[in-house]
C-alpha cells in the first residue's frame, strides 16, 4: 500500500489549461511536474529561469522531503536541467513549487504552457546530529582517500 500525502493546488491554471501532476505509469517513482505558466518563456543557451508549477505540498511529516529532478530526455536531449542538481522542497515548505530550469545546451528552448519541465519525488529523510571532536580514525581500506581513489574497476 502507498503512502498518501496532501497536495493543493494553487494555481488556477493547474486542472483546468495544464494537467494535474502526475504518475507516468504504475511503476514511476517521481510525479511529473509541469510548467504552469500563462505563456511561453524562451531559456536562452546557457541561462536558468524560474518556472511556476501551480502546485504546494502540505507534508506536515519531517520524515519526508520532496525531491526536485531533472527529466532525463530533456537534458539528453536539449541541455535543460534542475540548475542546483536537485531542488530540496523541505516538509515545513507549503509555498508553490517552482523549478530554476536551466539550459546547457547550445540552443534557445522554449517552454510551453504545459510542458513536463521536472519531475518530484518523495524520499526518507534521517537528521544528523553532529558533535565536535579533536580527531577520528582514518584506519579503513580507503582512509582519506577520495576523488577516484579507488580506480576505474
Amino acid at each position: 500500500m502507498h503512502r498518501r500525502i496532501e497536495a493543493r493546488i494553487v494555481n488556477p491554471l493547474l486542472g483546468e489549461q495544464i494537467p494535474v501532476p502526475s504518475y507516468a505509469t504504475d511503476g514511476s517513482a517521481a510525479l511529473d511536474l509541469r510548467a504552469c505558466i500563462e505563456a511561453p518563456i524562451t531559456l536562452r543557451a546557457g541561462s536558468r529561469e524560474l518556472i511556476k508549477t501551480g502546485l504546494a505540498i502540505n507534508m506536515m511529516d519531517p520524515s519526508l522531503v520532496a525531491i526536485v529532478a531533472s527529466r532525463s530526455g530533456l537534458s539528453l536531449k536539449h541541455g535543460l536541467h534542475v540548475a542546483q542538481g536537485i531542488g530540496v522542497v523541505d516538509a515545513d515548505y507549503h509555498g508553490e513549487i517552482a523549478v530554476i530550469l536551466a539550459n546547457s545546451g547550445q540552443e534557445d528552448y522554449v517552454v510551453q504552457p504545459g510542458d513536463r519541465i521536472a519531475q518530484l519525488m518523495f524520499q526518507p529523510v534521517v537528521q544528523v546530529a553532529l558533535s565536535m571532536v579533536d580527531k577520528f580514525s582514518t584506519e579503513t581500506e580507503r582512509g582519506e582517500g577520495g576523488f577516484g581513489s579507488t580506480g576505474k574497476s
